[in-house]
This record gives structure tokens, C-alpha cells and sequence, in this order.
């Protein structure tokens, strides 16, 4: 007989291996639902993971796309990851990404058609702050009257839908688009365009903002007292207390600090890739953000690995969607498999099974 019994500390071998176990288990859970869809699952799996970077045919337009698919990915899990550390449950990013991608391009349609080489970083900044002040709403709430940020957050994904959906008909619709919802095309519009810095590499300044990003919260829990106190907070909040630690301070740090990196990273997506506000401009990276941070054990250079590890089940996914004609529910749930799986480790990282000697009299 075996029972579970929580461990003195976590385990670090785990907390590594964790992760990897449950790619592999997804892959092949995944394989058992593509082979009941009546789909070759080494096939699917192989799509998926392989061809992208490896198959001649699709490589030379998959591989730049990777880094264009990760830069959100990234930017909105290292603010996320900020926060879980602390015990700060930001599950609203969605809505902040939602929020932060219409402020930013309402300053651009708002110039329209003034030509400045300011307008773009004046963008970036919009983005942050309109991301930065959705966030604030749960925090303040928080602070003030103790409610539950993870309910909040999430409530005002669905509030930020909605005004994306009003203002693509309504207030940033393009005048010139013969009454078609979705405002004009920010591409066409020099000034506010998120163009690839280098031509033909595929990178703009999303890409960029990632991987600053990733090394600013690698030296802010390495280097800083505040990256300290965040840890303290999350690991032992009563000796956090105890050490002078304000927790309205770092609960305001924390779902700030992600709101501003997710509204920048909706912001870089509708002046790059998207390109404009539409109705369905909302595609999900805020909720996949969170499997990416737990799958990068909320880690910055974890997270990294893990957002390449993901745009790739993107890319693969519309791979399998095209070649081998996978309904996109499938790959949807593929992606939700691993965050089950990556919730089934934690229980290996925190619990450990005991075998029970029976006492002989």
C-alpha cells in the first residue's frame, strides 16, 4: 500500500523533469485522439513537431514565422510569471493583450494620416499603459477590498471582447472600408507599422521586446531586492510579512508589470502580423501564455524555450489542419492536453507516493 505525503520542499529534480514528461505524454495522448479521428497519429505528431523546421518544403517559411508566432507568447508569459512567483494569479491577460492592442492603435488611427518617426514608440507606450491600467482593476480590488484576483482578471476578458468588438464597428472602424467592420490597415501606414527591423529576418520589435524582456526578469530575481522579496512573497507570505515586505505593493508590482507586457505584445501583434483592429482580433495568446510560463517552470530563459516550444504546435497545428486535414478543434485540445499534464507533474514536485509497512504484532 502506497500514500501520498507532501514533500519537505519541492523537488528539484522534478521541477525539471516535470515539464518534459508532460510533452511526452501529450504526444502521445495526442497520438491516441488523432488516431480516433481516423488521422495517422506518427504522422500528425511528426507534422507537428518536425516539418516545420526540418521538411525542406514548408521550412523556409515556417522557421521565420517561429519567432513572429513566440514574440506574444513570451512577452505576456515573463509578465505572467512575475506574478505566479508571488503568489498573484493574473489570469486575465487575454483581456489586457485585448485592451492594450486598441490603445495602441487608437493613437495611430488617431494621427492618421501624419507621417512621424515618434508615432511608433508613442504606440508602445499606449499599449503598456492601456494593458498596465486594465490590470490595475483586479489589483485595486484586490488591495482595497480583497477579492479574488484570478475571478476579476478573468471576468474582464470577456468586458475587453466586447469593446473590441464595438470599436472595430464602431469608433475605429476605417471610413474608407465601405461599411466592412475593422479599422484600417496599419501596415499600409509606415509610421505605425511593426516591420521587420532587418529584411527577411523575420524579426520586429515584438521579437525584440521578448527577449529583452526575458533578460530584465533574469536580472530581477538574480540581481534586485524586489526580485527577492517577490519570491519570498510566493514561497512564504507570513515571513514575507514578518521581513517588512508590503503585499499591496508587490500585488501591484506584479499584475502592473504583466498588464504592461501584455498590452505591448497586443499592441506589436496588430501593428505587425495582424495588422488591424478586426472583431476577432483576440487569438488566445493570453490564455496560452500561462501554459507557457508553467511549462517553462516560470523561469525566464524556461519560458523562452517553452514559447518556441508552443508557436511550433501553432505552425504545426495549421501544417496538419492543411496537410492532413486535422480539425482545428483537435489541435486546440492537443495544446490544452499539455497544460493538463504540466498540472498532474506539479503533484510530483510538491507529493511523493510512500509505501506503508503494516505492522506485524
Amino acid at each position: 500500500m502506497f500514500k501520498v505525503e507532501k514533500r519537505p520542499s519541492p523537488s528539484r529534480f522534478w521541477s525539471w523533469m516535470a515539464p518534459i514528461l508532460a510533452v511526452v505524454a501529450t504526444m502521445v495522448a495526442g497520438g491516441i485522439m488523432f488516431w480516433m479521428l481516423g488521422k495517422p497519429p506518427l504522422e500528425a505528431i511528426r507534422t507537428i513537431f518536425w516539418d516545420p523546421l526540418f521538411n525542406a518544403q514548408f521550412a523556409s517559411y515556417s522557421r521565420p514565422q517561429l519567432l513572429i508566432k513566440a514574440a506574444p507568447l513570451i512577452l505576456i508569459a515573463i509578465g505572467l510569471s512575475i506574478g505566479f512567483r508571488a503568489g498573484v494569479w493574473n489570469i486575465g491577460a487575454e483581456g489586457q493583450y485585448v485592451i492594450g492592442s486598441l490603445t495602441g492603435a487608437g493613437v495611430a488611427l488617431a494621427l492618421y494620416p501624419l507621417e512621424a518617426w515618434w508615432i511608433f514608440p508613442l504606440m508602445v507606450v499606449a499599449g503598456a499603459l492601456g494593458g498596465f491600467l486594465w490590470a490595475m482593476i483586479p489589483a485595486i480590488l484586490r488591495i482595497k477590498l480583497n477579492t479574488n484576483e484570478i475571478l476579476v482578471s478573468l471576468m474582464l476578458v470577456y468586458i475587453a471582447l466586447e469593446i473590441q468588438s464595438s470599436m472595430a464597428l464602431g469608433l475605429l472602424r476605417n471610413p474608407d472600408g465601405a461599411g466592412f467592420p475593422g479599422s484600417r490597415n496599419l501596415q499600409q501606414y509606415p509610421s505605425a507599422h511593426n516591420a521587420e527591423i532587418w529584411v527577411g529576418s523575420s524579426i520586429h520589435w515584438g521579437v525584440i521586446a521578448a527577449m529583452l524582456a526575458v533578460i530584465a526578469a533574469i536580472f530581477l530575481f538574480a540581481r534586485y531586492l524586489l526580485g527577492f522579496q517577490i519570491k519570498l512573497t510566493g514561497s512564504s507570505p507570513r515571513a514575507a510579512r514578518f521581513a517588512g515586505v508590503n503585499p499591496n505593493v508587490i500585488v501591484a508590482f506584479c499584475l502592473g508589470t504583466s498588464g504592461a507586457l501584455a498590452g505591448m505584445a497586443g499592441m506589436f501583434e496588430v501593428s505587425g502580423p495582424a495588422g488591424q483592429v478586426t472583431i476577432d482580433f483576440a487569438t488566445g495568446y493570453g490564455f496560452t501564455a500561462i501554459i507557457v510560463a508553467f511549462l517553462g517552470r516560470l523561469n525566464p530563459l524556461g519560458i523562452l524555450a517553452a514559447g518556441l516550444l508552443m508557436a511550433l504546435t501553432y505552425i504545426g497545428g495549421e501544417l496538419a489542419q492543411f496537410i492532413i486535414g486535422l480539425p482545428a478543434a483537435a489541435i486546440s485540445a492537443f495544446q490544452g492536453m499539455l497544460l493538463f499534464f504540466l498540472l498532474a507533474g506539479e503533484m510530483f514536485v510538491n507529493y511523493r507516493f510512500v509505501r506503508i509497512r503494516k505492522v506485524v504484532a
